[in-house]
């Protein structure tokens, strides 16, 4: 069993991926009081919703056994965004998700090299065999990074559980990849 004292940790050349923890906290409040969390977030999102949403991420790593990682700069442990296999219980598929969470991460690359890690892990390390990505349509930097890490749009495909409407992106396994 994954507890968060032996969840793993991921590196890259820049990046660690590590589970998320309370020291998180306030860099996901920001992100959720932002406009920027649009995409991911209702309409009434107070801060103890924010809160018990933050602590599904936490959780989710002892329940599954596996979770979302918040990514940093290797020589900062300062949470820029969160990246990972995510399937909670009435989804139709997993998912590798993401969300960049500080301005600062934007525009360097950062959330694609820390997703790719994260999709090599699920289909790797946690023996994936297929990996989807839900995104809102008007979302279009998730889309165009769903595009860049090889992932095509499914149609068919089933979307979450909701009325919002959802792009489902199909990542390819290791063995396709160009």
């Amino acid at each position: 069993m994954i507890t968060l004292g032996n969840a793993p940790i991921l590196h890259t050349s820049r990046l660690t991926l590590r589970a998320p923890g309370p020291q998180d906290w306030p860099a996901f409040r920001d992100f959720i009081a932002h406009p920027r969390s649009a995409f991911i977030r209702g309409d009434d999102m107070d801060e103890g919703k924010a809160w018990r949403a933050f602590c599904h991420l936490i959780g989710t790593w002892v329940a599954r056994g596996y979770g979302s990682f918040v990514f940093t700069l290797k020589d900062k442990d300062q949470a820029l965004g969160l990246t990972g296999p995510w399937h909670p219980i009435d989804w139709p598929e997993a998912e590798l998700g993401w969300t960049v969470w500080s301005p600062e991460a934007e525009g360097k690359g950062l959330a694609f090299e820390a997703a790719s890690a994260a999709r090599d892990h699920a289909f790797g390390d946690l023996g994936w065999t297929t990996a989807v990505s839900y995104i809102d349509p008007a979302n279009s930097r998730s889309i165009a990074l769903a595009k860049r890490l090889g992932a095509t749009r499914d149609a068919a495909a089933a979307p979450p559980p909701g009325d919002k409407e959802t792009l489902v992106f199909r990542h390819p396994r290791p063995e396709v990849r160009p």
